[in-house]
């Protein structure tokens, strides 16, 4: 197996809506605003080249939107997904599956492009992946969540007929333990289940040098939000992430997992561990120094 960190982009979010009920005065000395009070976060995705197959986790948000909704959102950098597959030497042609841990436009909006009037897949010869739980929250979204859920990010993947459910029971989930489900994409992939960010976002799980390797989505965004109640305001169920972090962390922390980190526009990857304090970060990291740690 081998992994590539695909950085898509940066961009800026309110820095109240990223800590929900944390004081500034607490989280900003973490992830310091500017004068605006935005904070700088990354859009990382990850890229898995394992038996035969070029598996990419999330797309960033893309760039087919106006200028108006870019105004909200502040991109900025040279990263880009297209720029950062051709520098590990790979074309949207070569990517076999394409993972959306859920479908906020921030994870999935690269995915599709406009080519004159129409929508079409940048990656044309990929599966896509999501589950049926989360599609149709997507597809039929809540008032609170609309303005996340683009149908020209969803709709054209259901359109291209290789739109793929990974299986999901909600009852797996219960008292804020993420449940595992196998992978058919390959055998040394499985998704954990989140519902407090939105339902059922999915956290691929993998195997790697000896590590367990999890990719954290909006579970936890940056390295800033280990500490229990910096929950963001985003979420949709808030006591339900607390749940969630509580038994992850748990986990985490035991057994040294290795946390691969979306948002946070410095660190790649923590560990997590047990401090009189509470579970903290353990150590930060890059992708490629895995194995060092």
């Amino acid at each position: 197996m081998k992994l590539y960190t695909i950085n898509t982009g940066y961009f800026k979010l309110d820095g109240g809506a990223m800590f929900g009920v944390v004081p500034k005065s607490i989280w900003n000395k973490l992830l310091p605003a500017d004068e605006n009070n935005l904070c700088n976060l990354a859009m990382r995705c990850l890229l898995i080249e394992d038996e035969g197959k070029l598996i990419l986790i999330d797309t960033g948000m893309g760039d087919k939107q106006d200028a108006k909704f870019f105004s909200y959102y502040y991109p900025y950098g040279d990263d880009s997904l297209l720029g950062n597959l051709a520098k590990n030497g790979f074309k949207p042609e070569d990517i076999t599956d394409v993972v959306f841990t859920h479908l906020h436009f921030d994870h999935c909006g690269g995915a599709i492009r406009r080519d004159g009037e129409q929508l079409v897949s940048v990656f044309p010869n990929a599966k896509f992946w999501s589950n049926n739980e989360h599609w149709q929250w997507a597809v039929h979204p809540n008032v609170r969540e609309k303005a996340s859920f683009f149908k020209e990010n969803i709709l054209p993947i259901e359109a291209s007929g290789r739109l793929k459910q990974v299986p999901f029971e909600s009852s797996a989930i219960t008292n804020g333990l993420l449940a595992s489900t196998p992978s058919t994409i390959i055998n040394n992939l499985s998704f954990r289940f989140a519902n407090g960010h939105t339902k059922a976002m999915m956290l691929p799980q993998f195997e790697y040098k000896g590590r367990t390797v999890v990719f954290m989505a909006d579970l936890l965004p940056t390295a800033a939000h280990v500490p229990m109640p910096y929950v963001m305001g985003y979420d949709v169920n808030p006591l339900i992430t607390f749940e969630e972090k509580n038994s992850f962390w748990q986990e985490a922390a035991d057994n040294n997992y290795i946390l691969i980190l979306e948002h946070d526009a410095v660190n790649e990857c923590c560990t997590l561990h047990h401090t009189e304090k509470g579970i903290r970060v353990k150590e930060v990291f890059r992708l490629d120094e895995i194995g060092k740690y």
